[in-house]
């Protein structure tokens, strides 16, 4: 006998906070396009805690009605707050009790994950390289003593 996982795809859930701001909410669809390319799980779904669509009920029966037997829930948020925890276990029990035929697994959060110090030290460095820059451009642009009074 086949278990819910074995007995068909695997879907991705990804869920972050949302924005009013159309363009906080490109990041996560963004995202789900890139792993979509990587072909790992039949079906990606973007959706939203709150103030953007797909709410999580939403997207999470989107992946059921792409044939997803297996639901991994990714809370796209960096620490396990109420939002991170609290409200994914319950967006995941709500599915599990109306799609019981379903397994809907809740992944951690991004937080803690070893390669978060190289995404934020590189996020650094590129705040150094980018205000070193800026300031040789604005150097470059400003009159030097003898440009003036070559123009004298």
């Amino acid at each position: 006998m086949k278990t819910r996982s074995e007995a068909g795809p695997t879907a991705l859930l990804l869920i972050a906070h949302g924005s009013r701001r159309k363009e906080a909410n490109e990041d996560l669809e963004h995202l789900a396009e890139v792993i979509r390319r990587r072909e790992r799980y039949a079906f990606v779904q973007a959706s939203y805690l709150e103030l953007s669509e797909p709410a999580i009920a939403e997207g999470g029966a989107h992946c059921v009605a792409q044939g997803a037997h297996r639901v991994v829930m990714l809370p796209y948020f960096l620490a396990p707050g109420v939002h991170a925890h609290d409200d994914m276990i319950k967006a995941r029990d709500e599915l599990a009790i109306r799609f019981p035929e379903v397994e809907f697994l809740l992944a951690q959060p991004l937080g803690r994950h070893p390669l978060m110090v190289d995404i934020v030290l590189e996020r650094a460095m590129e705040a150094e390289v980018r205000e070193c820059h800026e300031e040789r451009s604005k150097a470059a642009h400003q009159p030097t003593v003898s440009s003036t009074l070559a123009h004298v």
